[in-house]
């Protein structure tokens, strides 16, 4: 079975300054993230804007980061569409792109259709069609729906869904997971703001955007806790707590791009209708930066 223990950088999607995918630069930053002991790589999270791309520019996008992504190292494949037939069509895609597994969002579009049984057979029907993994992705933010542990419990009796990302952050219901969960079904926190908590209720590793720009903090807060140096685990969590809700909650994916650029990643702009970040809120986050230390790299 496949082990998702440890680190996962949830990659950004490069564009240029015509908003045209530049897949070399995307490839360049996974060469550089691969200097860190991460576990591996997520193409088309949330931060990769799959909602913003063509199916054509999806696939392109999965080929260049598996040609890119070490081999040993995980690569993850986000496919969540809003109809089943879409995700599973996506999932074929990114297995024959070389994918490892794949990450599912929920559908949302139409919430109150969204029910407990419509969830599970949704999920149920894409892990039967698909000849890789699947992991599911609770993402409320985005979604405007958090799927709760009942329905989480429901889906995980699957034996091709092998676990959930989950970036709610109640940390309740996590345990609650975990504890009523088969024992092989791994929960993997969704944002490093929980990751030490999300650790200490049964979560194996993180799927986390900060992982693009602080890798070795990241890395730092899994080791240490595994290591059972909850001390230096626990001040590396409140290190970067202000540093990830700028980049994730607050300011979102163009912060996180505009600090990639700051510190010698490929950042590049978003795809509209998401607009860059305005030079006062860059001020901010690079004292952000500046005040977490985070390396520059060449």
């Amino acid at each position: 079975m496949l082990k998702l223990n440890g680190i996962f950088a949830p990659l950004a999607t490069s564009f240029d300054s015509n908003e045209n995918l530049s897949l070399g630069n995307m490839q360049a930053n996974i060469e550089k993230l691969s200097q860190y002991d991460l576990a591996g790589f997520l193409s088309l999270g949330s931060n990769g804007e799959l909602v913003n791309l063509s199916d054509a520019e999806k696939l392109s996008v999965y080929e260049a980061a598996r040609k890119a992504i070490p081999s040993d190292k995980i690569m993850l494949a986000g496919t969540g569409g809003q109809s089943t037939r879409e995700t599973i069509n996506l999932s074929k895609m990114a297995a024959e792109a070389g994918a490892d597994a794949v990450l599912v969002l929920n559908p949302f579009y139409f919430k109150s259709a969204m029910t407990k049984e419509a969830l599970v057979k949704h999920y149920f029907t894409v892990a039967d069609n698909s000849t890789i993994p699947v992991l599911v992705y609770n993402m409320p933010a985005n979604s405007g729906m958090d799927m709760d542990a009942d329905t989480i419990h429901a889906i995980s009796a699957h034996p091709n869904i092998m676990g959930i990302k989950d970036s709610g952050g109640n940390l309740v219901k996590m345990g609650d997971i975990r504890q009523r969960v088969k024992p092989e079904f791994q929960v993997l926190a969704g944002s490093a703001g929980f990751l030490l908590p999300a650790l200490s209720v049964g979560a194996i590793g993180g799927i986390v955007s900060l992982a693009n720009i602080a890798p070795e903090q990241c890395i730092e807060i899994y080791k240490s806790f595994s290591e059972g140096n909850l001390t230096q685990a626990r001040e590396m969590q409140l290190k970067v707590i202000s540093l990830n809700l700028a980049v994730t909650g607050k300011w979102g994916v163009p912060a996180l791009k505009e600090a990639m650029d700051y510190l010698g990643y490929y950042g590049g702009p978003p795809r509209k209708p998401m607009l860059p970040i305005k030079k006062e809120i860059k001020n901010e986050l690079i004292k952000l930066l500046n005040d977490c230390n985070l390396k520059k790299v060449v």
